[in-house]
Order: structure tokens, then C-alpha cells, then sequence
């Protein structure tokens, strides 16, 4: 049955390899006859046909097989080409034929295509064939007693050839076992070295998580704590009286809440995954509560406040925490670049995004820096606190809630921080 699909490479060459073979035994039968027509034993004619013949078959099999196809299943192939060495030895003296010298090729092939039992049965049927030739086309002269030992002979070493084959395929048949088990476990060896490199890393992140999140706390508890310190100072001095009291008094009882609220991330720390933002715990905030909140925990003092808040009684839903630390952050970082300038801060909210600007005069940023100052452990110029963690924990705070943020160079001088939320207004 003619077989079209896809074979592998290796099985290609073998094919091949086959299809040229037979074609040089043709072509070597067909010159040993024009050389020395002798060897037909008085029937060229008959030679010269089945030479022919088998010349058109095996350019017809090597057509087909250069073009991708296989007009026969090579067990069949080699049916045929045995039929046709013991016809060829048939009409080349039997016996004393020399074209037994194809035999063997034509047992090896069958073996090699067939496996152990096949090829020395086939073996065994060619030895069969050959005694049969040898008792038919041997010449006259040539003893009975001679043609069944000929037979014989090449029987045995006919089949003496497959059996060495056998041993020969299972010999390879073992060593591709053994390489296939090599590789094998080279490969489990090798995945389990990737899993074992991957949980050491998932390990390593998570240690680094926990440690950025303590680091990112106690950044955060600095200014808060500074604030407290100033704020009880005072009080306790009674230096402050009436209004600016009772402005204490209420400023001791956000830094308070916001207190409380970075233990609470303190504690999605320890018991979480190791995120050094928390978790998110959203409710209404007023824009303009949130600007002057922002302002005091920065310490920007009184005269220096620029803040703008559009709509005036505008109040979103959203992660206070998280925001006011942002902002916070950026407020410090404006004001403690700035000397005595003002700080400005914008707050709109816009068709369901928070807009906040963060100008100040300071020095700005060198050239290309914008994106480098947000790293983490990045310091430039003199910045106080733990060095490089205040802009990378606002990057990461943006980030979490899906803002984007931008460091731009103000006109006259200085910087603006530039960022937008995606946050609803509070009903």
C-alpha cells in the first residue's frame, strides 16, 4: 500500500541510501554482462530482460522515493529484490553463480527491515531459494552432489548473517535504551534543579518583600513621629493656647489615625504575602480635609502653603492611607528642596480621576534622572531619612492603586510631581 505522509529525516536517508544500492547492483549486473556476456551460460537474452526489468523497477522505486512517496512498503521491496538475485543466480550458473555475492545485502536489508524472526526466516526462505536455483541453473557438468552442498552452504551463511544482524540491532536497540534513560534523567534532573532555583527565588523575593515592607514602615513612621514629638513638646510646655491648641489638639488626632493605619499595614506585613503596601481599606475622603492633613503631616509651615482644591467640596472613595502617604511624601520631598519657598498643591477631580500637582522651586531634577529617582535605594542631592526609599514607596503606592506618576521640570525652576488616579466620587 502506497504510503505518502511524513517520515522522519533518519528514515529518509535509510530509504535512500537503500533506493541508490540496488540501483548500483543493477548497473553492476548489467556491465559484468556486457563485459563478459559469458556469465549468462548461453541465455543473455533472458539475463538481458530481467536486467532490463529490474532496472526499470529500480529507477521507478527511486523516482518515487526522491519525489517523497513509496510506491511499495519496504518488507515487499525486499521480497522483490530477493526473487530477483535468485532469478539473476538462476540464469548465471546456479551453483557457481556469482551473483550470489547479492544475497547477503538482500538478507541484511530484510533483517534490518523485518527484525530478528523475519530476517532469519527470510534468511532461510532466500538459502531455500538459492539450493532451488542452484539445482536448476547450475551447468551440466556440475554434480547434484555439489549443487546441495552449495545450497547448504549459503544457507547457513545466509541465516549466519541475519543472526549476526539481530545480535547487531539488539546491541543498538540497547544502547538508544540506555541513552533515552540517560537523557531522561538528565532532564529530571535538570527540572528539578529549575524548581529547586525557582522556590530559592520565590523564597529570596519574599524575604526581600518583608524587609522592604519594615523599611518602607519605618520610612513612613518618621514623619509622623517627628510631628508627635513637636506637637507634645509643645503642649506639654504650654506654649500653645487657644486656637492653635485646639489646631494641635486635632492635628495629634490624625497623626493618630494615620498611626494606627500604617500598624495595620504593619500587620498585612506579618501576616500576609510580605507586601510593604498593606492591604486596601477604602472610604469617602474630602479633598480639602485631605490637603490640609497632607500639608501638616509634612510640616510645611503656614506661610509656605499654596493648596487648591477643585471643586471645592469635592470627597472621593479611596484608600486614604495609601494617598496620604503619597502625597505626603511629596509635599516633604518638595518642601525640604525648596528652602523658604512655597509648596503648591493641586487637587481636582475630573470625570472620575483625581489630578494631583506637587510644585515646588526647588534645584529640579539633573537631565534624564526622572525615571532613575523613583528606584529604590536612589539618593540625589542631600535627602534625609532612609536613603532612597521616599520616592520608590510612592512609585510602588501608584503603582498598587494603577495611577501613573511624573517628575517634570517646572518653568522658572523647580519640579512638579504630576499624578492621576482613577477614583470615584464618594456619595
Amino acid at each position: 500500500m502506497p504510503t505518502d505522509g511524513p517520515r522522519p529525516a533518519l528514515q529518509v536517508l535509510e530509504e535512500r541510501t537503500a533506493v541508490v544500492i540496488r540501483l548500483l547492483v543493477v548497473c553492476s549486473v548489467g556491465a559484468a554482462l556486457l563485459v563478459e556476456p559469458g556469465i549468462a551460460r548461453g541465455r543473455a537474452a533472458a539475463l538481458g530482460a530481467l536486467v532490463v526489468a529490474t532496472l526499470l523497477y529500480a529507477l521507478v522505486l527511486a523516482a518515487a522515493e526522491w519525489r517523497g512517496r513509496r510506491p511499495l512498503p519496504p518488507r515487499l521491496a525486499t521480497s522483490i529484490d530477493a526473487v530477483l538475485a535468485l532469478l539473476a543466480c538462476g540464469f548465471t550458473g546456479g551453483a557457481d553463480s556469482v551473483m550470489v555475492a547479492i544475497l547477503p545485502l538482500v538478507v541484511i536489508a530484510g533483517a534490518v527491515r523485518g527484525g530478528v524472526v523475519v530476517g532469519r526466516l527470510g534468511a532461510l526462505a532466500v538459502g531455500a531459494g538459492f539450493t532451488a536455483a542452484a539445482l536448476a541453473g547450475s551447468d551440466p557438468h556440475v554434480a547434484v552432489r555439489d549443487r546441495w552442498l552449495a545450497g547448504a552452504w549459503w544457507t547457513g551463511y545466509l541465516v549466519a548473517a541475519a543472526v549476526l544482524v539481530g545480535v547487531l540491532l539488539r546491541m543498538l536497540e540497547r544502547q538508544f535504551e540506555a541513552a533515552a534513560e540517560s537523557r531522561a534523567r538528565a532532564r529530571a534532573e535538570h527540572e528539578a534543579f529549575l524548581e529547586e532555583r525557582d522556590l530559592r527565588a520565590r523564597l529570596l523575593a519574599a524575604q526581600q518583600a518583608r524587609l522592604d515592607g519594615v523599611r518602607v514602615v519605618l520610612h513612613e513612621f518618621r514623619t509622623p513621629v517627628a510631628s508627635l514629638t513637636a506637637l507634645t513638646a509643645d503642649l506639654a510646655a504650654g506654649r500653645l493656647a487657644g486656637p492653635s491648641r485646639d489646631a494641635a489638639t486635632a492635628l495629634l488626632a490624625e497623626h493618630a489615625v494615620h498611626l494606627r493605619d500604617m500598624l495595620d499595614g504593619l500587620a498585612d506585613v506579618a501576616v500576609g504575602e510580605g507586601s510593604p503596601l498593606g492591604r486596601v481599606r477604602e472610604r469617602p475622603v474630602r479633598l480639602r480635609e485631605l490637603a490640609d492633613a497632607v500639608l501638616d503631616a509634612a510640616g510645611v509651615a503656614p506661610q509656605r502653603r499654596v493648596p487648591r482644591v477643585e471643586p471645592q467640596d469635592a470627597a472621593v472613595r479611596c484608600d486614604p492611607q495609601r494617598l496620604r502617604r503619597v502625597l505626603t511624601n511629596l509635599v516633604e520631598n518638595a518642601a525640604r528642596h525648596s528652602g523658604s519657598a512655597p509648596v503648591e498643591l493641586d487637587l481636582r477631580h475630573v470625570d472620575g480621576r483625581l489630578v494631583a500637582e506637587v510644585r515646588d522651586r526647588g534645584p529640579g531634577l539633573p537631565p534624564g534622572q526622572e525615571g532613575v529617582v523613583t528606584a529604590k535605594g536612589v539618593a540625589l542631592g542631600e535627602r534625609r531619612g532612609t536613603a532612597g526609599l521616599g520616592l520608590w514607596i510612592v512609585e510602588a503606592l501608584v503603582a498598587a492603586m494603577d495611577g501613573e506618576l511624573r517628575l517634570v521640570a517646572r518653568e522658572g525652576g523647580g519640579l512638579v510631581a504630576h499624578l492621576e488616579l482613577s477614583v470615584p466620587a464618594a456619595p
